[in-house]
């Protein structure tokens, strides 16, 4: 017996990656799965269909079709409502959900019975390391910010010393130091840029420091309870941002990475503030798909805003497709080796890994704070 999974085509324009690469696909057949490659899943990514020998290659052009005796299906974006009402009840869908901003969507996997993995979900902990596909692609996002930004600046990033004279190295900024941050500011360094880094987590400074940046210290203590940051009082907000102030107007690149998948980004820099900004500095805000972190940031755009180039990118894993695919992947295999055993899927629901990244099963929403936000009501009222 073995299990039939389908690996789709993504369909959203400014999407190359593919939830599975061949080397991968390999390695899942072993657990006891047929593959089947909607036609041209890989080419954007620069996986051609004849490099997935372990895969059948479909021509149907219905993706419908190619899903309805599915067991698994794998995918990157979310599918749309349209495909998720043509799984079988009982399937299980593998892939970025961020179900607050898709309700119907979620609407759907409950009513058709479906089992949903969404990548998004996956707990932070130590165990689940190796399947957290957030942490996966901002390494890579972070590390493309930087040489993203530099491609729009009318200076270069390390000192260069020529016969008519030594040029300065750039400055460059990155608020916000999570898995992006410090790849970006790793990456900046490596580049020969003068680096900071800045969070309201003081705990990150050690951090910033060992990837060869320096530590923005505003003097406050953001830390709360459970490890959260807590609410700032007036007179410390004041502080903090005229600290931030003065290293935003030095900057000649500034990488913003404050996001949370599926909810609005924190502002991080204000009009005022970008106004204080050399001209011809740039500014990559990470936050632009969830309305950006930098006040006039326009997603998927480059603007001009005052002195700054503002860029404004919308998926920038996308733009390192091969290698998001391959690290995508990856965390899918090791996520499913996890419930695919002999051929069989076996998801154990008591397994917090599992459980944490579940987000419908058997016909009920099973994570209780997209549960409320869908129904409005608690999840031990399902």
């Amino acid at each position: 017996m073995t299990v039939k999974i389908a690996i789709l085509k993504e369909t959203q324009p400014d999407e190359r990656r593919v939830a599975m690469i061949p080397a991968v696909a390999q390695r899942i057949a072993k657990l006891g799965a047929d593959l089947v490659l909607e036609q041209g899943a890989g080419s954007a990514a620069t996986y051609t269909d004849d490099a997935y020998t372990k895969a059948q290659v479909t021509q149907e052009p219905d993706t419908g079709k190619l899903v309805a005796d599915a067991d698994i299906v794998l995918a990157v974006q979310p599918p749309s409502v349209e495909t998720v009402k043509k799984m079988k009840p009982g399937a299980l869908l593998v892939s970025f959900i961020y179900a607050q901003s898709q309700p119907e969507l979620v609407k759907a996997l409950r009513d058709g019975k479906i089992t949903t993995f969404a990548m998004e979900l996956i707990p932070r902990i130590s165990r689940a390391q190796a399947m957290d596909a957030l942490s996966s692609q901002a390494a890579l996002a972070g590390y493309y910010a930087p040489l993203l930004g530099s491609v729009h600046m009318q200076k270069i990033l390390p000192m260069m010393t020529t016969a008519v004279g030594s040029l300065r190295a750039a400055r460059v900024l990155v608020m916000g130091l999570g898995v992006a941050g410090l790849q970006a500011l790793a990456t900046a360094h490596r580049l020969g840029a003068v680096c900071e880094g800045y969070d309201v987590r003081p705990e990150t400074k050690e951090e910033a420091e060992s990837v060869g940046a320096k530590f923005v210290d505003t003097g406050i203590d953001a830390r709360g309870a459970g490890g959260y940051a807590r609410e700032l009082t007036a007179d410390e907000k004041a502080k903090v941002r005229a600290t931030l102030s003065q290293h935003i107007a030095q900057a000649d690149l500034i990488i913003t990475t404050a996001a949370v998948p599926g909810r609005k980004a924190p502002r991080l820099i204000d009009a005022e503030q970008l106004a204080g900004m050399k001209e011809g500095s740039v500014v990559v805000d990470m936050g632009a798909p969830n309305g950006g972190n930098c006040e006039g940031t326009k997603a998927g755009e480059i603007v001009k805003v005052g002195p700054v180039v503002m860029v404004g990118p919308t998926n920038l894993p996308s733009s390192l497709a091969a290698q998001a695919s391959e690290l995508y992947a990856k965390n899918i295999y090791n996520l499913l080796e996890q419930v695919l055993h002999d051929g069989v899927l076996k998801p154990d629901f008591t397994d917090e890994v599992i459980t944490g990244t579940t987000l419908t099963h058997d016909g009920k929403i099973t994570n209780a704070a997209i549960l409320k936000v869908i129904e409005g009501t608690p999840a031990e009222k399902a």
